[in-house]
């Protein structure tokens, strides 16, 4: 009786410490869908100039606005980024060779 009583005991305590993780696991699941956004940059949030997530109205805009700058010409676009005078793929060594 002894023996039994102290299984079924052990059963349930192992059972809810299951259940409990489990519920730890949904519950993360939806807190960092929302609270992701909100952590400071510093702290390893997001950057400034991080896209909007999908399924908002600002992701929509940004990829319209994507889109017409792919369009768009190579030389109009570094004029509207503001890279018009740099060369992308060639960049100068400060350091002399030996």
């Amino acid at each position: 009786m002894r023996a039994s009583s102290l299984r079924l005991s052990v059963a349930v305590t192992v059972g809810l410490l299951l259940s409990g993780l489990g519920g730890c696991g949904t519950i993360n699941e939806k807190l960092t869908e929302g609270m992701a956004d909100r952590v400071p940059q510093w702290a390893g949030g997001l950057p400034p100039n991080a896209p909007p997530r999908p399924g908002t109205a600002k992701y929509e805009a940004y990829m319209k606005e994507q889109e017409r700058r792919r369009n768009m010409p190579a030389a109009e676009r570094e004029k509207l980024e503001g890279r018009a005078g740099t060369d992308t793929g060639q960049a100068a060594s400060t350091t002399p060779s030996r």
